[in-house]
């Protein structure tokens, strides 16, 4: 036999409590970041590993690069030198024009129907309330 779920108002204010201090927190460590961030950036240089030691603990900055080029501008350039072999052949549908051909009736939606998805997302939001 399944075992009925029940919400108390306790948990739904523990809930808020919780994504309340979660908030503080997150705002209080970014505080605390820039200001590390700042004393590295003048011990250091800015963008610079760096290691501080106070005590027990020790503060570290990596830094991590990611290398990215420009889409049009590379693949113009790979053009231009004959290295289309670095050059990945991409096939997407429009699905904007689709979704309008569909509906301006040009494209039987029937057609796509198995091949469309969509993406649900659920989120909780609590908010405190007053009775008067």
């Amino acid at each position: 036999m399944e075992k009925a779920l029940s919400i108390t108002e306790e948990e739904i204010k523990r809930y808020y409590e919780l994504n309340k201090q979660k908030k503080e927190i997150e705002q209080e460590m970014n505080h605390l970041k820039k200001k590390f961030h700042e004393l590295l950036d003048t011990s250091f240089g800015k963008q610079e590993k760096g290691e501080i030691q106070r005590g027990n603990y020790k503060l570290q900055r990596q830094i991590r690069t990611a290398i990215s080029y420009d889409e049009a501008g590379t693949v113009g350039k790979l053009d231009e030198l004959n290295l289309s072999e670095f050059i990945i052949e991409k096939r997407t549908p429009d699905t904007e024009k689709l979704e309008s051909a569909i509906k301006l009736g040009l494209v039987e939606e029937n057609e796509f129907k198995e091949l469309k998805k969509s993406k649900v997302t659920q989120t909780i939001v609590v908010k405190e309330t007053f009775s008067r």
